[in-house]
């Protein structure tokens, strides 16, 4: 009877965390892994970059960019039970001196220091985030987008298949 319960809790759980950031950004839905590659190889995330991941989720962009292209990252994830999954993977790969996580809102946050800046967000996400992409990124980050555009942001480079888009806010 309690698994039943615990498990019912869980799930109850779990629909809320995926729901409710909806109204702060996104919903939570993972980018495939496929996608992740192409996007920091489109980024062209490399050992000097510091990869800024926006609503991080699971976090596969920011574990992959360190683990794989040996960039630094930092995850920025909403979800308190995302948060805390991320805590524990980058704990269990010993990544903690290449990755950060931040628990927050992005918009609260300051995006000043990344080198790359990779998200999947909602359109209406983006529309907002552009104006705090333009003032607080210094010319040459390169920001990534997963299907939604940034249509006020000077578009460098595009993958039209696999609908992502790269862009440099300081031009």
């Amino acid at each position: 009877m309690w698994l039943i319960i615990a498990l019912t809790v869980l799930l109850i759980g779990l629909a809320i965390s995926i729901s409710w950031t909806r109204s702060r950004g996104a919903p939570w839905a993972p980018t495939p892994m496929s996608m992740v590659h192409k996007m920091l190889t489109m980024a062209e995330a490399g050992p000097n970059d510091l990869v800024y991941d926006l609503g991080c989720g699971d976090g596969r962009m920011i574990i992959t960019a360190a683990r794989r292209y040996g960039a630094r990252a930092v995850g920025i994830e909403l979800d308190p039970l995302r948060y805390l999954w991320c805590q524990l993977l980058i704990t269990i790969f010993g990544l903690r001196g290449q990755i950060r996580i931040v628990y927050g809102d992005f918009f609260k946050q300051d995006l000043s220091e990344a080198d790359v800046v990779t998200c999947y967000l909602l359109q209406d996400t983006n529309n907002k985030l552009e104006k705090k992409l333009k003032r607080e990124l210094h010319p040459g980050p390169r920001v990534v987008s997963n299907y939604f555009t940034f249509p006020n942001l000077h578009l460098v480079r595009q993958d039209k298949e696999a609908e992502l888009y790269m862009y440099l806010p300081g031009l």
